[in-house]
């Protein structure tokens, strides 16, 4: 009997030890890693799933009305060869840069607020990750090569055509383009050494370095610390050029006789500054939302990166077109038939 008892003893052990066997592997970190490394989910409005499809219209308004009205821009500055001066290369280059800007984040965008599809592949998610962070940086340089063009149009009138040659403003958008491929670059590669174990949501509808990085389980202190440095090497950067730039234009401003001329030149940056303001104030206000609003509600996180990422692609083109008159003109001409003065 005690033989008996002893034997149903270790079988019961055997069996509970069996189970917390299988339950540990069902809990396992590396489990976890290996199915959160082949994708993300990715989160419409925080809280709120069943609400992602009344984003869908105006979403789907926004994407239109950026890529009609870039794309108008691009084809008025082609064809009409009165707008191939510098002023307008640069203009053609912030628009395609808006452009690419919203076509890298809309496919995930549609997908969420469309079709409720909410996973992405790792692999598709870092892509995403390097377009949005790269043509933020272009946008950033683009900005700043305009600031440039507006202050040789003032400080230098009669040598504007000589200083900003073909070659000139090629060799411009081309170190543009490199600077910020080459500072975004090792972003991916930096994501994709760290194990991820910890939940695969993301906070927003589309991949970002820092959103991606905080669901890491190990430590991220040299992606924090390159995140970091890439920020200060464009964006802080290229704010502290444009300030300089308009300080010196300013002085340029001032230094004209004429009241009717200072106004004039002035208002040839109206345009730029809102397009500063469009790309920066919403750029700073979700830097201090990120930095000092965490009792603040995911939705009001949500709303101001989509601000960022949305809205000057759509404004830029409506801001130009209406402030200047030879864009305007020559939209009518172009596509209405008008016949209208220079």
């Amino acid at each position: 009997m005690v033989t008996n008892r002893i034997i149903a003893s270790w079988d019961k052990a055997i069996v509970s030890l069996s189970d917390c066997e299988e339950l540990h592997s069902t809990m396992s970190p590396f489990n976890q890693t290996t199915d959160n490394h082949q994708n993300f989910i990715l989160t419409g409005i925080p809280g709120m799933p069943e609400k992602d499809f009344w984003m869908a219209l105006p979403l789907c308004l926004l994407y239109s009305t950026t890529f009609l009205g870039n794309v108008i821009i691009l084809v008025v500055i082609k064809v009409d060869r009165s707008l191939h001066e510098p002023m307008y290369y640069f203009l053609a280059m912030l628009a395609a840069t808006d452009l690419s800007l919203s076509l890298s984040s809309m496919p995930t965008m549609i997908s969420v607020h469309w079709f409720n599809w909410r996973s992405v592949t790792f692999d598709a998610c870092i892509t995403q990750m390097f377009f949005i962070h790269t043509f933020g940086g272009v946008e950033s340089g683009v900005l700043v090569a305009m600031a440039f063009d507006r202050f040789v149009a003032i400080r230098f009138p009669l040598r504007y055509a000589t200083i900003l040659t073909h070659g000139i403003i090629g060799k411009i958008g081309a170190t543009v383009l490199l600077r910020s491929v080459g500072a975004v670059f090792p972003v991916p590669f930096l994501i994709k050494r760290l194990p991820f174990c910890h939940s695969n949501i993301l906070s927003h509808a589309y991949c970002l370095h820092q959103d991606a990085m905080r669901l890491a389980c190990a430590d991220t202190r040299v992606n924090s610390i390159y995140g970091l440095l890439a920020v200060i090497f464009i964006i802080v950067l290229d704010a502290l050029i444009l300030l300089i730039s308009y300080f010196l234009i300013l002085q340029a401003v001032l230094g004209i006789a004429s009241r009717e001329e200072r106004l004039k030149a002035l208002n040839t940056c109206f345009s730029h500054v809102c397009a500063v303001l469009l790309f920066y104030v919403p750029l700073i206000g979700m830097t201090l939302i990120h930095r000092f609003g965490k009792h603040l509600s995911p939705i009001v996180h949500m709303l101001l990166a989509n601000v960022y990422l949305l809205l000057p692609p759509v404004l830029n083109p409506v801001v130009y077109s209406v402030r200047t008159k030879q864009i305007r003109q020559r939209i009518v001409r172009v596509f209405c038939g008008g016949r209208i003065g220079p």
